[in-house]
């Protein structure tokens, strides 16, 4: 019998090929693969992925895929769905100026969130990644205001922030009478006291997503730098901020997704009624107000499906052209 010598490549996929007197025998690229697999390990990822998948279904699709339905009707909340409307409701939402207002207060929200809560959760973090007395306290009060819940906080804002509260009580007494304001029903500052309280709130959040990204940054690379004669916030520029960037990103994505989606501080602070007068409505409490409130379920849960779609939309081109590097990076399998 003739020798048989054989050729192997790397181990990355490469053909195996076999050389004999009379020619080469090729081995098919999927020989040597592991085989699928079984039924055993089919029915353990069934069983364990089983109930997560059923709950997902329950309550987060079969709920939207609802939504839309009932969104096709004139609804009053009782009995089944059977006045038709078609897309009446949906054109409704669309062209009501006071969706628009909330809709410009939504992105307003979302962009000052990110442009106020940023710049302060990373000074904190880079403050507190520092060796210092009382660390932990600090870390704690800075991220107490985000475990309160939003009862809590929106009430206690709201009775501070009346033209007889503690805040202009305060602004008095110091002699600072000039700066006494309506600060909840002013169309002028209302806003940005939102945006106050929701920086407080949030804040603390921010600080404690990034110290945990400035815990994965090895500290050889800034020992590195400084001992070339970097000082410490070119360090902080070059070094530290890169290398945070996928924990940004993902902040940011958190904060415009639930800027969007914004609701009970706002209905907490100014109710169903002050908030659109104010400039603070937002498009969860139109939601509200002119579905559940005003006993038109139909076109409440058209918007709801509206503001789903608009948030996907949003999560969808973030992730296409802002997270692609990050999930890009985390998957296992590359490309071929």
């Amino acid at each position: 019998m003739s020798s048989i010598s054989e050729n192997v490549r790397d181990a990355q996929g490469s053909p195996t090929g076999l050389a004999a007197e009379g020619g080469t025998v090729t081995v098919p690229p999927s020989a040597g693969r592991a085989r699928g697999i079984g039924w055993r390990m089919r029915a353990e990822i069934a069983l364990l992925a089983g109930p997560a998948l059923i709950v997902f279904l329950a309550f987060v699709i079969f709920p939207v895929v609802m939504a839309a339905y009932y969104g096709f009707f004139s609804w009053q909340g009782f009995g089944p769905p059977t006045d038709f409307v078609g897309l009446r409701n949906y054109v409704t939402i669309l062209t009501d100026p006071t969706f628009h207002d909330a809709l410009r207060h939504n992105a307003f929200i979302m962009v000052m969130s990110l442009v106020m809560q940023g710049p302060i959760a990373i000074a904190l973090a880079l403050l507190l990644n520092r060796k210092m007395r009382g660390q932990s306290v600090i870390r704690v009060l800075i991220f107490v205001p985000y475990v309160i819940s939003e009862v809590v906080v929106g009430t206690g804002w709201s009775l501070m922030l009346q033209t007889s509260g503690a805040v202009n009580d305060l602004l008095g007494k110091l002699g600072l009478e000039g700066l006494q304001r309506d600060w909840l029903s002013d169309p002028k500052i209302a806003i940005w006291t939102l945006m106050i309280i929701i920086t407080w709130k949030y804040v603390g959040f921010a600080v404690i997503l990034f110290l945990a990204g400035l815990q994965g940054i090895p500290e050889e690379l800034s020992e590195a730098a400084a001992i070339d004669g970097a000082s410490y916030w070119q360090v902080q520029r070059r070094i530290t901020l890169p290398l945070l960037g996928p924990t940004l990103r993902i902040w940011a994505f958190l904060s415009i997704i639930g800027s969007l989606q914004l609701f009970d501080l706002v209905y907490i602070v100014w109710g169903q009624y002050v908030a659109s007068t104010a400039g603070t409505s937002t498009m969860a409490t139109y939601m509200v107000v002119n579905g559940r409130n005003a006993g038109s379920f139909g076109y409440g849960n058209a918007v709801a499906v509206v503001l789903f779609v608009i948030s996907l939309i949003v999560a969808l081109i973030y992730q296409r052209f802002v997270l692609r590097r990050d999930t890009e990076g985390a998957t296992t399998g590359g490309k071929r």
